[in-house]
């Protein structure tokens, strides 16, 4: 296999002509990869996590490109063409929200905030519009209002199963490609993605450890993955 993509933390292999293998490596990076290390088994976790909620997905009626999960760190998955448009949603104010506006750290929000990011390192992904996205050509008003309407479903799947799980979903974001059956959640949903809290002690657990410079990152993934179940403490790739 062939690799046809190179990201900071992921290859993506040629499988076939309908299919991608996605190796979700050890690298870690923080602001547009001025940070950078390698944490072993972060890819193996990462990789795990995703492919669980994604099948979470799937269960609750949104399409993914998720086809399964291939030990330790790979993902078999289709084909398909990224909208360079990282779809944000946020239940609490955390992060660039308090930078940028006069939230403050923690502040419940009184609903969800989509926010479309442009997916370009060039330009520092800035935040966009609808009408900037038109008018870049990077997808139609139609399909806007469609991955508008994806993230928010997934918001409400996902934080109401980490909350039985005693974790709160910050925020998050999603990447959304066109494929044979449509628009499609794709690339990954993993702590890399989403900021997660202890519903208790609201301790960090996810890529904002590494950001701030926080402790372990691996151990605190590690407490995700073991709430969903989904970690064997035979497991050896950590």
């Amino acid at each position: 296999m062939k690799p046809i993509y190179s990201g900071k933390a992921k290859t993506i292999y040629e499988y076939d002509e309908d299919k991608v293998l996605i190796e979700f490596r050890d690298d870690i990076t923080a602001g547009n990869g001025a940070k950078k290390d390698v944490k072993k088994g972060k890819g193996y976790l990462n990789a795990l996590i995703s492919s669980e909620l994604f099948k979470i997905l799937e269960e609750s009626g949104v399409k993914t490109h998720f086809i399964k999960y291939i030990e330790p760190n790979k993902i078999l998955a289709k084909k398909v063409e990224i909208i360079p448009i990282e779809v944000i949603v946020r239940n609490i104010a955390a992060g660039s929200l308090c930078k940028r506006y006069p939230f403050k750290e923690g502040q419940e929000l009184k609903e969800p905030i989509v926010q479309f990011d442009y997916k370009n390192d060039e330009y520092g992904d800035p935040m966009i519009n609808e009408d900037i996205a038109v008018n870049l050509d990077l997808a139609t008003r139609e399909e806007l209002k469609e991955m508008r309407e994806i993230a928010l479903k997934v918001n409400d799947i996902l934080k109401k199963y980490f909350d039985k799980k005693g974790i709160i979903l910050v925020d998050f974001k999603i990447e959304i490609g066109r494929c044979k059956d449509g628009l499609v959640v794709a690339d990954e949903i993993s702590p890399d993605t989403m900021r997660l809290w202890d519903k208790e002690t609201r301790d960090i657990l996810d890529k904002d450890v590494f950001r701030k410079d926080l402790g372990d990152v691996i151990a605190k993934y590690k407490i995700v993955a073991g709430r969903l179940g989904i970690i064997k403490k035979e497991d050896n790739y950590v």
